[in-house]
């Protein structure tokens, strides 16, 4: 079962350890079961109870995935994956469409006003039990978060969305409970969840956002938290519509103890209206990161919420990082400020690569979604070979079981460099792969 890896230990903790090590090292790879747990705890000669707990310690550190009477198993992405797994080989001379990441050329010029935070932490350096969030870069954000009709709260600062949705997880719920996800959905979200012991409960999504249905089906179910993402949805590009958002409020309604927790990571590169459902729910988050309009390597998000929340967050993150670098913080509001980002054109570019692309696919009888955002999702039957074939042609585009968990299959293009001389060959190539009968099921 194993090959020829050996799991040793006495103690549950040895016995994680040796299964994680096994995992990062590659020995023990993704969805390989793992012994039964009476079965490899007559093998150590321990109790079946020491295997059991090394079992769950695995499953709340997101190494492995427990399926009733299938049993245990390597996760499909384990958070302790060796870098081979997780990283997407472009041999050379393929079109790299699969990374996710913006356009440089669409990126502001990031130096003046890192020069200029810096200039004044020389005159005025930050020092330990000051304020942890920049004064004018609050201003900012509530400025802009009121404009779009997010409640008023307190705020906090952290590294980035997904820092942010951990934290708000971490302060809410415990090791078991459920949290509806959107499905298909950001792979690091699907990956977070279990890697924090909690389980996901799928959320249909379609071009107008997640499903109100399955939104509530899911919370009728017993999951106590809820993600949103509000506009450029990744991979789809689905953006909550007006009529979306009020059905989703509808529901929330009759579930006042959710938490809802709602992503904004697309400000700034779309032209889609924000539809927020934060103050629905006596608990609620909402996060805007800067990564996707500024650069990834811009770690900020600013996050708002009810006051328990945000508090819960802000207390424990003072007793980890601290802060988020205030020269950092004072760069971004100078960006804010000076409106060095043109919102409106590079939403345009963004918006004129995906529906070239969109309309091409038509053209071919090929289905194709992306309202928003970096990227559109293409349904194919069959994933694999769709990814295998366009590899060959000459294209690298990214798989759909990355965002994946009961959604049908599909493929992701990120558009955010696609030139409109390569939209033709694109679509001729997606075209071709998935044969002459494309698909038409979408979620």
């Amino acid at each position: 079962m194993l090959g020829g890896y050996r799991i040793e230990g006495r103690r549950a903790a040895e016995i994680a350890a040796s299964v994680e090590r096994a995992v990062g090292a590659g020995d023990l790879e993704p969805g390989q079961p793992l012994p039964p747990m009476r079965e490899l705890a007559a093998e150590l000669s321990v109790n079946p109870n020491t295997v059991a707990a090394a079992y769950r310690t695995l499953r709340e550190r997101g190494v492995i995935e427990t399926a009733g009477r299938r049993g245990s198993r390597v996760r499909s992405k384990p958070a302790t994956t060796g870098r081979k797994y997780v990283r997407v080989e472009v041999p050379e001379g393929v079109r790299n469409v699969a990374n996710g990441n913006p356009d440089p050329a669409l990126l502001p010029p990031l130096g003046p006003a890192f020069a200029a935070a810096a200039e004044r932490g020389d005159r005025e350096p930050v020092l330990y039990g000051e304020a942890t969030v920049d004064p004018e870069l609050a201003r900012l954000a509530r400025q802009a978060l009121a404009a779009g009709g997010v409640p008023d709260g307190p705020l906090a600062v952290a590294s980035g969305s997904l820092d942010v949705i951990e934290r708000v997880l971490a302060a809410h719920l415990k090791p078991g409970d459920t949290v509806a996800v959107e499905d298909p959905g950001w792979g690091s979200l699907l990956d977070l969840v279990p890697a924090l012991g909690l389980r996901t409960a799928p959320v249909g999504v379609d071009d107008e956002g997640p499903r109100a249905e399955d939104v509530r089906r899911a919370l009728e179910s017993g999951a106590r938290a809820l993600i949103v993402t509000d506009r450029a949805q990744n991979p789809t590009g689905a953006s909550v519509t007006a009529t979306r958002a009020r059905a989703l409020r509808a529901v929330l309604k009759g579930h006042p103890d959710t938490l809802l927790i709602e992503d904004d990571h697309g400000h700034g590169i779309v032209d889609l209206p924000l539809h927020p459902l934060a103050g629905v729910t006596r608990h609620w988050a909402f996060v805007r990161s800067v990564a996707k309009a500024y650069g990834p390597d811009l770690r900020l998000a600013v996050l708002t919420g009810d006051e328990t929340t945000v508090d819960r967050v802000h207390g424990r993150h003072r007793l980890g990082p601290g802060w988020v670098s205030r020269i950092t913080q004072r760069a971004v509001a100078q960006l804010w400020a000076d409106g060095v980002l043109n919102t409106a054109e590079v939403a345009a570019a963004y918006r004129a690569r995906r529906d070239r692309l969109i309309d091409a696919l038509a053209e071919r009888g090929v289905e194709a979604h992306g309202r928003s955002g970096l990227n559109v999702w293409i349904p194919v039957p069959d994933e694999t070979a769709a990814v295998s074939r366009l590899l060959h042609a000459g294209w690298a585009v990214a798989p759909g079981a990355r965002f994946r968990m009961s959604a049908p299959q599909g493929i992701r293009v990120t558009v955010a460099t696609l030139a409109a001389d390569e939209v033709a060959p694109l679509a001729d190539a997606i075209s071709g792969a998935l044969g002459s009968a494309p698909t038409r099921n979408y979620v």
